[in-house]
């Protein structure tokens, strides 16, 4: 079948630079997917993406559709005509159903049944022909939260279009789009090239746009020049750029063609702490800080135009004449915010509603504070300075610095506490508490921040669970997953022994002075958060490619301590790549299913002097003796030691099942058999029900 290159461009004004990306892989996805729903085959495809425009190149676009058979079963020839050889509704149904008459109806069999038969080929339609309806069909479909319309016209989208391309071969393919009537002209550079480009075809249109149009219009290259320009910047300045990649590729969704330039700010803005300038410089300018090679700030920054200037030195002095001000606040928010204690703003908090039905922001700082102070002991941190800390963890929002850069709360507070002489370790835990922030992010350092980020969490996630707001299906708008995960991990990876259900009830019990009509305390609904914290244990766990047959055999034993939960798992896994797992998993599972039919007490006893088989008589002594070793490994949470001990009983149990019937007509010796099968059960359930590894 014949090809030809596709090339759709839909030119707007500039785009938002932190959506750019996803439009830009929506765009594709959408009319690639368009493409094969009708089955027009490709050979290849390329995304571009720059603030003025989303474009698509399709080569070896098939030209037309294939044509298709179109074959269709009908009734029954003998239900298809009366005694008289007439037609009857069934068969003229099913005639009018495919357009033809009746005499046009073949015959053929299926199923042993000779029925009518409808065959014909369906010439597939001209690629032309579809392109324009895939192509709008892909633009109401982009991830835009609020369309926007613009002049008289009725359509919306994300900004308004000026110009849109629809190029097949050296073809104008004709469509509307937002009141722009689609052909072959792209519009060069803003400053640059502002003019219409002719785009003769479309595997010519990147090297016009680049040539006539001074534009990069490959998103990726763009942002690939940019980190080579900003890297080369901080070498010629003897300093290292630090590239950001969501800075990275904001700064590529802003400019066509990237021009990176040095600039300074005065030293004395140095004084100030290094996070609020980075942030500063960051979020207000979009440009890239460089650091000694000490890794300390310097004086510097990277911007990166869009225009080639005759006269860089203007375009500095002018990046550093809007830069300075945002510094000059920044040290104005810091020396203010200096001149009064953290502890000063404790009483501000009490004006701040945290939640309607969970009190202020102070009346929380005060629940985390007496959580931090139960906790304390248990992990083996300081209870005074866990309170303290606690007690200070959110007077920093009171601040001008927070209130300029929200991502600086806790940041800030450490600061702030040290400039009033806290102890140092009270000051990292405020900087710690919301750690880890997402996932991958490092943990807190110190106990004394663990402490305090396990209170944090535990406290929103009571809190929410008792007024009735959980997570839901796919709605979290607390990000409590996030914050149940990061609780599991800090317990976990820093091998902090504490019980969830110790946890959930000393958070709960700080809910207790709520108004009740507001807030349920009850068994049911702690309950209702202990299974919660459990279930993402599993996300937990896959995170870590921990299978999801070796999680259930340690859930299914519902422990509620994470650390303990952990060992466990790890120590199933390392069971399960030993030769003797799968034996002994179904032989667990054959016991498992033995027990449930029959009524066996739990602690029943073992009488040896009934054992009549020589198998059964070896597999009590084999059992006896593993138990003597196993017992001491289980009780000091050494699982992994004692599964593989566990494991010298493949042979025996093998052995018993071959020799043995379990289910003896003797009452008391299937009683006793019985009592022996639980017995080693209870051995492996001390670690995990291994009956789940059983396939």
């Amino acid at each position: 079948m014949s090809t030809r290159d596709f090339l759709v461009e839909i030119g707007t004004e500039e785009l938002p630079p932190k959506a750019l990306a996803s439009l830009s892989k929506a765009f594709t996805s959408e009319i690639l997917a368009g493409l094969k729903k009708l089955q027009l085959g490709f050979a290849d495809s390329e995304s571009f993406a720059t603030p003025r425009r989303l474009a698509l190149l399709v080569s070896g676009l098939d030209e037309s559709q294939a044509d298709k058979a179109v074959e269709r079963f009908g009734p029954a020839v003998q239900a298809a005509f009366d005694a008289d050889g007439n037609a009857t509704p069934a068969a003229l149904g099913f005639a009018k159903s495919c357009n033809v008459a009746i005499d046009q109806l073949q015959r053929a069999e299926k199923d042993g049944v000779e029925k009518l038969f409808y065959s014909a080929s369906q010439p597939g339609q001209p690629t032309s022909a579809l392109l324009s309806a895939i192509v709008s069909e892909a633009l109401d479909k982009l991830p835009i939260p609020k369309r926007m319309r613009w002049g008289n016209s009725r359509a919306e989208f994300v900004r308004p279009v000026h110009w849109v391309i629809q190029l097949f071969g050296d073809e104008v393919v004709p469509g509307e789009f937002f009141g722009v009537t689609a052909g072959r002209e792209s519009r060069g550079h803003r400053f640059h090239a502002d003019r219409a480009i002719e785009i003769d075809s479309p595997a010519n249109y990147a090297a016009l746009l680049e040539n006539q149009g001074h534009i990069i219009p490959q998103f990726d290259r763009r942002r690939e020049m940019i980190r080579e320009l900003v890297i080369a910047e901080g070498v010629k300045a003897n300093a290292t750029s630090i590239i950001d990649e969501a800075l990275l590729s904001e700064v590529a969704s802003l400019v066509e063609y990237p021009v990176a330039l040095t600039g300074k700010f005065e030293e004395h803005y140095l004084e100030v702490p290094p996070e609020a300038l980075i942030l500063a410089m960051k979020s207000h300018q979009k440009t890239f800080y460089c650091v000694d090679a000490e890794g300390k700030l310097l004086p510097l920054f990277i911007a990166v135009s869009n225009i080639i200037s005759k006269d860089p030195a203007q375009v500095i002095e002018g990046n550093e004449r809007v830069i300075r001000p945002r510094l000059a606040d920044a040290s104005f928010f810091f020396e203010t915010d200096k001149q009064v204690s953290l502890e000063s703003h404790l009483a501000a908090l009490k004006k701040i509603v945290f939640q309607d039905k969970l009190g202020t922001v102070y009346d929380r700082s005060v629940r985390i504070a007496n959580l931090s102070r139960a906790l304390a002991p248990l992990c083996g941190a300081d209870p005074v300075l866990c309170e303290r800390a606690a007690m200070l963890s959110k007077c920093d929002l009171m601040t001008n610095m927070v209130g300029e850069f929200a991502d600086l709360q806790g940041l800030m507070g450490r600061y702030y506490a040290l400039n009033d002489g806290e102890p140092a370790e009270v000051a990292e835990a405020i900087d710690e508490q919301y750690r880890p922030r997402f996932a991958g992010d490092d943990l807190p350092a110190g106990l004394t921040g663990a402490v305090l980020a396990i209170a944090e969490k535990l406290d929103t996630l009571s809190g929410l669970f008792a007024i009735g707001q959980p997570p839901t299906g796919s709605k979290d708008p607390f990000a409590l997953r996030r914050a149940a995960i990061g609780l599991l991990r800090i317990l976990i990876e820093k091998e902090l022994d504490l019980d969830l259900a110790t946890c959930i009830e000393l958070a709960f019990a700080g809910l207790k002075d709520l108004d009740a009509a507001n807030v349920d305390c009850s068994d049911k609904v702690q309950q209702q958060a202990l299974e919660f914290l459990l279930d993402r244990l599993q996300a937990w766990s896959s995170d870590k490619g921990i299978s999801p047959a070796v999680f259930q055999s340690v859930m299914a034993l519902k422990p509620t301590r994470p650390v303990d939960f952990d060992r466990r798992v790890q120590a199933v896994a390392h069971f399960q790549s030993l030769e003797e797992s799968s034996a002994l998993a179904a032989a667990n599972k054959r016991v498992s299913n033995l027990l449930a039919k029959q009524e066996v007490l739990e602690d029943a006893v073992v009488d040896s002097a009934l054992f009549v088989e020589p198998a059964e008589k070896a597999l009590f002594e084999k059992l006896v003796t593993v138990e003597a070793e196993v017992e001491p490994l289980f009780a000091c949470g050494d699982y992994k030691k004692g599964l593989a001990s566990l494991a010298q009983l493949r042979q025996t149990v093998d052995t018993f099942f071959d020799d043995v019937l379990v289910v003896s007509d003797d009452e008391a010796q299937r009683t006793n058999r019985l009592a022996l099968l639980s017995r080693l059960r209870r051995g492996f359930l001390q670690a995990a029900d291994i009956s789940y590894l059983s396939s």
